[in-house]
């Protein structure tokens, strides 16, 4: 039920009681404290609805979607929540984001992972569909998983993020994508990411005007 999902999803959201020199925010994924920097100056260092849609997903469906050991991927991690709660799961992950961004997103995820993850995260830079075979080789990128929480809005480069997807897929990789459909822009990229991939909606939260995705490369022979 959407409504009583989006209702536990908000739930794991906390407010500090106390005024602290550094602004956080709270959250409870995987039986830990998570607290998250941010800076409301910038789109990528806000904590977006789609990231705890993302995280809720992978801490309820751990046994499905099993993390532990898999090498995974975050594009466009942002605050880096979905990653360390990757972490926290057993992953091997690398978060990434753009060059402005990674300070913060380094912090957030030493911070919140040191001592609690079996797997120590590492924090990368990637600017979509940049340098991608000199920073991203396709002989040493294999991924299990890759994950993807509101990468798609309104800005001019759905093609280079459309081509770091393809670029870092394996015929065995699992895209878990989650989107906020806002503009025209998101349904026209669904249907460009369908040329390359088997998309599968798992989840959709009508409320929140956000669906979550599986999808995979589509083999050779059917594209």
């Amino acid at each position: 039920d959407d409504e009583q999902v989006v209702t536990e999803i908000r739930a794991r959201c906390f407010i500090p009681t106390l005024i602290t020199t550094t602004p956080w925010e709270g959250f409870h994924f995987v039986g830990h404290e998570i607290r998250i920097t941010e800076a409301t100056d910038c789109y990528g260092a806000v904590v977006w609805p789609s990231a705890l849609v993302l995280c809720y997903f992978l801490e309820t469906n751990a046994k499905q979607y099993n993390m532990t050991d898999k090498n995974v991927i975050e594009i466009g991690a942002g605050t880096g929540l979905v990653s360390i709660v990757a972490s926290l799961l057993g992953a091997h992950v690398t978060a990434t984001d753009l060059p402005e961004l990674l300070g913060n997103l380094q912090y957030n995820i030493s911070h919140n992972t040191k001592m609690k993850s079996k797997h120590l995260p590492q924090v990368k830079e990637l600017s979509w569909g940049v340098a991608l075979d000199k920073n991203f080789p396709r002989s040493r990128s294999n991924f299990d998983y890759i994950l993807a929480a509101d990468v798609v809005y309104a800005h001019p480069f759905l093609e280079e993020l459309l081509v770091t997807f393809d670029h870092l897929c394996k015929e065995t990789t699992v895209i878990l994508w989650v989107m906020k459909f806002r503009l025209e822009k998101e349904n026209k990229f669904v249907d460009r990411f369908k040329e390359l991939f088997d998309l599968e909606e798992i989840s959709s939260f009508p409320s929140l005007d956000i669906k979550l995705y599986k999808a995979m490369k589509k083999s050779r022979r059917s594209a």
